[in-house]
């Protein structure tokens, strides 16, 4: 009888704990998604996104379910306004975001192809600065000929960033899950110290090595569309992907997988929920699209520090506008600023632009290099000053050169053919009749001996986006540089006055 006693507490003591590590075997997480984020603050007149906002919601989902991680799939590095400026004697170039990630805790990002814009230098001080994981499978660091991961370094010891990275959760009963999370980034304009693998390559072996070792596997890409669905194809097992790249949001069903996107700059978060049951290997998600707006309060200590960064931006704006904020146009069409349109055709924003150059200069036509719009993104609603500041972060003045019909239609041809690339231009009174294959200047075919007066931005006559358009050229017949005190001396204030016309 006291040998049964014995056998009955050993026997109860271990079933004991064994429920406290597997519990009811059912465990419930969250997950939060952004992506394609470049703005800390408000947008649209203070009436959407935010990241003090995004962090109220954060902190609401975690006071619900501790089991709550929050992740960004690509692009906040660069570009931005802010990142252009100079703080402490060094351009700020994604230090900004760094701050404001660590204050709101994120769990775990990935490359985007913009946080390569950065400089080798840049990049490598916000990666020592982040206090949040990074993962990615395909991109790795290459010094000379030797490639290895990106890595942190914080007081000599580098913590290397790993291709797969693991989620352990545990609930109130104990139940345990493991979250595994792979993620990849598209090759696009890789510097010289990126060394890219293959897209679905990476991703099958990390979620290979993932399936191994974890309960569930994700993705967290930063890739167009298309190469989602074919990397979901690929993974038919894998149910979320959490995508980056483009801008507005999308639920898009594979199979049984689901990627989503946000809109950029945080004006949406992504909200999964996730019920995982273990006895039976099964997942339920349920994702849903918040919209982040003024309806939510911001949380103070992320709102500090975005306001610290505001007042940088302010100053440096109002040394051109008087008033930053002030709304000076709304778009009830987005105004389409990003980067895989504006360097291929002409966007609404981009005739904007250069309709501004011909009102303030009244040349017979304009263009600009559509690779001098940084914004990457679309805008819309009420429009101030700070946000065309934004897409167009450099600024730069407006020259009017005189050219002979032959010269502008041999540097019309050259913009044509520079499709997809930084020097496709954006004009006004310049069209394409493709009926009659031929440059059209006010509505006329270009004559080819005849003298036109030209607006383009100064970057233009440096030679680096067209080589032959440069002052020296015995084509350039004359060049009018604007006075300091004339809107001409910076394409911003022009845009601004020529939106205020429009309002008339």
């Amino acid at each position: 009888m006291h040998l049964f006693k014995i056998v009955f507490l050993v026997l109860s003591i271990s079933l004991f704990f064994s429920c406290e590590k597997d519990g009811d075997k059912k465990i419930d997480i969250t997950l939060l998604q952004l992506n394609d984020v470049y703005e800390i603050a408000p947008l649209s007149g203070g009436k959407e996104a935010g990241m003090a906002r995004v962090e109220t919601v954060h902190k609401e989902l975690l006071a619900e379910n501790p089991n709550t991680f929050m992740f960004l799939a690509g692009d906040f590095l660069n570009p931005s306004l802010i990142g252009t400026l100079k703080y402490e004697g060094e351009k700020i170039k994604g230090k900004q975001m760094i701050e404001v990630m660590n204050a709101m805790n994120f769990d775990l990002v990935t490359f985007g192809n913009h946080e390569f814009d950065l400089k080798e230098k840049e990049l490598q001080k916000r990666l020592n600065e982040s206090t949040f994981s990074w993962t990615i499978a395909n991109a790795f660091h290459k010094i000379d000929s030797i490639t290895g991961p990106f890595y942190s370094e914080k007081n000599g010891i580098k913590t290397f960033i790993p291709e797969t990275y693991i989620i352990n959760a545990k609930d109130a009963d104990g139940t345990q899950l493991k979250i595994g999370v792979f993620s990849v980034c598209l090759p696009v304009n890789a510097p010289e110290y990126v060394h890219f693998t293959d897209i679905y390559e990476a991703a099958v072996k990390a979620h290979d090595l993932l399936k191994k070792e974890t309960d569930i596997v994700i993705g967290m890409t930063h890739l167009a569309i298309e190469e989602d669905q074919k990397l979901a194809a690929l993974l038919p097992d894998v149910q979320l992907i959490m995508g980056g790249h483009e801008h507005f949001n999308m639920i898009v069903p594979v199979g049984k997988t689901v990627i989503t996107k946000a809109d950029a700059n945080a004006r949406t978060v992504y909200i999964h929920k996730l019920h995982f049951d273990k006895k039976s290997k099964k997942a339920t998600i349920t994702s849903t699209l918040k919209a982040i707006n003024d309806e939510i309060k911001s949380d103070p200590t992320v709102d500090k520090i975005v306001n610290k960064w505001q007042v940088i931006l302010n100053e440096k704006v109002g040394e051109v506008v008087s008033s930053p904020h002030e709304v000076i146009y709304v778009a009830k069409e987005p105004l389409d600023g990003r980067e895989t349109t504006i360097r291929s055709e002409q966007t609404n924003l981009g005739q904007m632009i250069a309709s501004a150059m011909l009102q303030t200069t009244k040349a017979d036509c304009a263009f600009f290099n559509g690779g001098s719009v940084r914004i990457d993104d679309q805008i819309h609603g009420d429009i101030t000053a700070v946000d065309l500041f934004r897409a167009l972060p450099y600024g730069g003045a407006i020259f009017t050169i005189d050219v002979k019909g032959d010269f502008l239609k041999k540097i019309l041809d050259f913009g044509k053919e520079s499709k997809g690339k930084g020097s496709y231009l954006q004009r006004a009174s310049v069209d394409w009749d493709t009926e009659k294959n031929q440059w059209l200047i006010g509505g006329k075919s270009i004559i080819l001996t005849k003298t036109y007066s030209v607006a383009i931005t100064d970057f233009l006559l440096t030679g680096y986006d067209i080589p032959f358009l440069t002052h020296e050229n015995k084509n350039v017949l004359k060049v009018r540089e604007p006075a300091p005190d004339k809107d001409a001396f910076d394409v911003r204030k022009s845009l601004i006055v020529y939106l205020k016309s429009l309002n008339k």
